[in-house]
Parts: C-alpha cells; structure tokens; sequence
C-alpha cells in the first residue's frame, strides 16, 4: 500500500508529491498524459520545440520567484522579454505600459515539471477510472489500461475540476458530501485553442516584437515568437491562442486543421503581416481547461471523508503556475493533518528540492 497517490503530474500534483515524499510519505503519482507538466506542454516537432500551452512564467509571490531564480541558476529559466505588447482593433500597436521579466525554458516549459520530478514514483499513460473505499480502510484507485487496482490511505486530485468532478462523482453515493461535490462543479474554465507554425527564415516584413496580446479581438487572445526562445532557431515559428469564444465554438470540430488556418488568417489581418497566412507547417491543439473562468476562492479542495481526499490545482485562487505551486504546497499541508502531522514547511521545500535536483544531475 502506498500513503498517498497524487492524480495529475502537473504543477500542482508534482510540488505536492516532492512536499509529501520529502516529508517521509510513500507518495505515487500518476497521469494519463504521456509526460509531465500538463499545462506546462510542449511539443517537438520540425526539429525544435514549440510550447503550445503556458507561454511563460511571470513570478509575483516570493516563494514561487525564489523557485524561478532556483531554476535560472540552473540554466533551466532564461529571461524572455520585458515587454509584451497589445493591440485593439482599430488602434495601432501599443507599447508595454507595465516592463517585468518574463521566464522561460528554452529547453520547453514542460522542462520546469521534469525538474521537480527527480526521486518521485511516476506513472504515465495511467488513467485512474474508479475510486471506492475499502473495507480495510483505504482508497483503492482501478487503471484503465491494465485494469491494474492501487491501494493508497490518501488521494491528491491534481486535475482540472470538471475532471476531477467526473471522476469523483460516482462515489457521492459512498460517502463525498454534497457540498463538496457542488463546490467541485461550481469551477468553471475558459477553452483555448493553440495553434503551432512554421514558417521561411526570409518571411517579411518581419516583427519587433516578442510576444503580443490581442485586446477585445473576437477570435484571437496572443501571439508569441516561439522561437525566440530557443538558442539558434532554423527557422521562425509562432504560436497563437485563441480567444475563449471562439474555442468554445469550434472545440467539438474533429479535424483542427481549418480551425488553425482561420487563427493564422485573423492574426495575418490584425497585424498586416500577410505571409502569417502560408506557414510551411501548422500543428494545432485544443485545450478544454486552459484557464480558470470561475476558480475556487481556496488555495484547495478537501472532502468531509473518513479518508483523506484533497483537490489542488491552478484553479484553485485561479494564478496560473504560481497559483498551480502554491495550491499543491496547500494540499501537502492539508494531507499531512490529516494522517501524521510530519514537519513540512514551504521554504525547506525549495532547499530540499534543489538539492535532490543537483543530485539528479550528477
């Protein structure tokens, strides 16, 4: 039996697992993903990276800005740009007003997950289906692929909560209160919907900017020269997010392709930049959950169960990555009251984990 399975190998059920491991629990962690990071993604293709989900790390809290410069020191996180700028229809581009740094891996933001993986047990390409009590007082979580069951005294659920809410519904006849499960499903999120592309080095006129954000623009939200990011790009890329309306209107269409053509067309418009249009590739991707319309206004999620069972993630206070740390920081503590009550503490955290990194790198 493990003490404590941890759904979700992002942000948030990683720095909670690192907290709960580092603390002396037998902690696994499992996603349905293929790698880690969830929202931290990034895709290779065309022999680069391209990062299709979080765009970058903007630090406001203390904690999580010593956390970034941990991962800068260790040439993981890079400065970006300062400067991100915006445009209104009908308006000409408009100059950062407010100048800070933006962090990102050149390596791929999915790197900042695979730095906070070293130690941990991880299982991928696992989907937890079930989750019942036993009789000998435990969860036990069956996985779909395998059919596999684990055993465990304690459930984080690190998952977007409308997941989170499939997954945990059935067991409202076996003991989740009501509340709770009315709190999971008042979480609400925006869609997005990204689109990856690649174009001729010789492509002109070409931009002064890095990253630009669309303002009142019906089917568009950002822009960014994804490429910039990499040491020696071969080739420009760009990715592009859609507004939320228009994701929500085509999230059900199967084949994205046109979907991706339509942005690539919008952003070619907005910004007089005709051969935006005829990228040499295109990759595009949906996100059902991609930023929290309507988040819990706690830092987690816990159910009035005889055993211990937590919800954590960005949704939880709604800041993004930070908010996605911070949460999973939370739901370590609230998990640790509720089985032995081990010293945890926020900033030993850090310590510890960048010890256990270095050793990674040895």
């Amino acid at each position: 039996m493990t003490d404590i399975v941890v759904i979700g190998a992002g942000m948030a059920g990683l720095v909670c697992a690192q907290q709960l491991s580092q603390a002396g629990y037998s902690v696994l962690v499992v996603d349905k993903s293929r790698g880690l990071g969830g929202r931290l993604a990034t895709r290779r293709l065309h022999g680069t990276w391209a990062d299709h989900g979080a765009c970058y790390l903007k630090p406001k809290g203390e904690l999580f800005r010593h956390f970034v410069e941990i991962l800068r020191s260790r040439h993981i996180l890079e400065v970006w740009t300062e400067e991100v700028y915006e445009l209104t229809a009908g308006a000409p581009l408009s100059e950062p007003k407010n100048r800070s740094p933006r962090y990102v891996a050149p390596a791929g933001m999915s790197a900042i997950a695979k730095s906070l993986a070293p130690g941990l047990e991880i299982l991928l390409n696992q989907r937890v289906i079930d989750i019942t009590p036993t009789p000998e007082n435990s969860w036990c979580l069956t996985l779909e692929s395998s059919n596999e069951e684990l055993t465990a005294k304690a459930i984080v659920v690190a998952i977007p909560a409308p997941q989170a809410v499939m997954l945990l519904e059935p067991l409202g006849e076996s003991g989740l209160d009501k509340a709770f499960l009315d709190n999971l499903r008042s979480v609400e999120f925006y869609p997005s919907i990204s689109a990856i592309a690649g174009y001729p080095p010789t492509s002109h006129p070409f931009p002064q900017w890095k990253a630009l954000t669309f303002v009142d623009n019906a089917d568009l939200a950002w822009i960014g020269l994804d490429s910039s990011k990499r040491s020696n790009p071969q080739q420009p890329h760009f990715v592009v997010q859609s507004s939320p309306d228009f994701a929500q209107r085509h999230l059900e269409i199967q084949d994205l392709q046109p979907v991706g053509e339509l942005m690539l067309q919008r952003a070619a418009e907005s910004l007089s930049l005709p051969w935006l249009n005829t990228p040499e590739w295109m990759q595009v991707h949906r996100w059902r959950y991609a930023f929290p319309s309507r988040p819990w206004h706690e830092a987690f999620l816990s159910a009035r169960t005889p055993l211990p069972l937590v919800c954590c993630g960005d949704w939880c206070d709604g800041n993004l990555a930070e908010g996605a740390m911070l949460s999973g920081l939370a739901a370590a503590d609230e998990i640790n009251h509720q089985l032995r009550h081990l010293p945890l503490d926020n900033v030993n955290f850090l310590n510890v984990f960048t010890q256990s990194f270095d050793q990674s790198l040895d």
